[in-house]
């Protein structure tokens, strides 16, 4: 890690180069501090971009409360090998993840490497937040229109890519979606008065929309055709291709009021599909959902998409229902 050079913050009083046992950094008076932690192992034999695939999905929860980020301890495991080796492969995951922490105004501050079977990074994220202005999970508003920022479908490809299956051009679609920040989208959806927001990961887009729905006391509807898709996703899914994390993901369709009737939509199967660093799904006003989007599409968010609206919660046990 000495070879790096993370971004310096004032507000970090003992960071990465400093010989001493933990990091300092300091609060703003009035702030609340938020943490996250985030670790998986390598998808991509690339590591730098894999570096800068796992700094942005760790950030993207402190982004999703609408945090400013501001500091991140590492933890990563590399495979056996040749020492040299495996200081080549560290630097370069490291030098990837480090350009996206920088860019995000984040400081790393420390870090540590153990070895293992496989390439595997994390990270510890660190951020504040005025106590006032937190975009949580539990913000539903009855009449509020449902945003997604980024397209999914990760997982699938993923999965068709370790068997030689997925196309190119789909894989480097789907990693340029997941090196791309959530910070200006988040920024965005608090300026258009978003209640509720989260960011899709490990649980889809169905089981993220579950969690909001359920502090919030509210029911959804969601358009299925209206969410948008990573190119060769619904081709793969079709051929029966599914991330290793579908099957504990297919578990929430009970939460779906009329999954038989859906069931057979092509888009069905990828409301389970688990995400790496996916995009935010936030709710906002009706009345501001339109420019929202529109800004969203300007500051680089090209498949941002209303894909539902809030509803006042129903008789019905299932909080959701599927529109074509």
């Amino acid at each position: 890690l000495g070879a790096l050079q993370p971004i310096e913050r004032e507000d970090v009083l003992i960071g990465l180069h400093a010989p001493d046992d933990a990091a300092v950094v300091r609060i703003p008076d009035g702030m609340a501090a938020v943490h996250t932690v985030d670790f998986f192992r390598a998808f991509i034999d690339d590591p730098y971009i894999f570096g800068k695939v796992a700094a942005n999905h760790s950030l993207g929860d402190l982004f999703a409360m609408g945090a400013e980020a501001q500091s991140a301890t590492a933890v990563a495991t590399v495979p056996y090998g040749l020492e040299s080796k495996v200081e080549d492969v560290v630097f370069q995951m490291m030098s990837g993840a480090v350009e996206v922490l920088n860019e995000a105004g984040c400081a790393l501050v420390g870090g540590h490497t153990g070895e293992g079977r496989e390439l595997a990074l994390g990270f510890a994220c660190n951020g504040y937040i005025d106590p006032n202005n937190i975009m949580s999970k539990g913000g539903m508003r009855a009449g509020d229109l449902i945003i997604l920022t980024k397209p999914i479908g990760t997982g699938t490809l993923f999965a068709a890519h370790a068997k030689g299956l997925a196309r190119g051009r789909w894989i480097d679609t789907a990693l340029e979606s997941m090196v791309q920040s959530n910070r200006l989208a988040a920024g965005c959806l608090h300026a258009h008065g978003s209640g509720a927001c989260t960011d899709v990961t490990g649980f889809g887009l169905l089981g993220h929309l579950v969690e909001m729905t359920r502090p919030s006391g509210v029911d959804v509807e969601l358009d299925l055709s209206a969410i948008p898709m990573l190119p060769g996703a619904v081709d793969m899914v079709a051929a029966g291709i599914l991330s290793s994390l579908q099957p504990a993901n297919i578990r929430l369709r009970r939460a779906i009021r009329n999954q038989e009737v859906m069931v057979s939509h092509p888009h069905y199967p990828l409301v389970f599909d688990p995400q790496t660093a996916g995009g935010l799904l936030a709710t906002v006003p009706a009345d501001r959902a339109s420019a929202c989007v529109a800004q969203l599409k300007r500051l680089g968010y090209p498949h941002t998409a209303i894909i539902g609206r809030v509803n006042p919660e129903g008789e019905a046990l299932e909080p959701i229902l599927l529109n074509p």
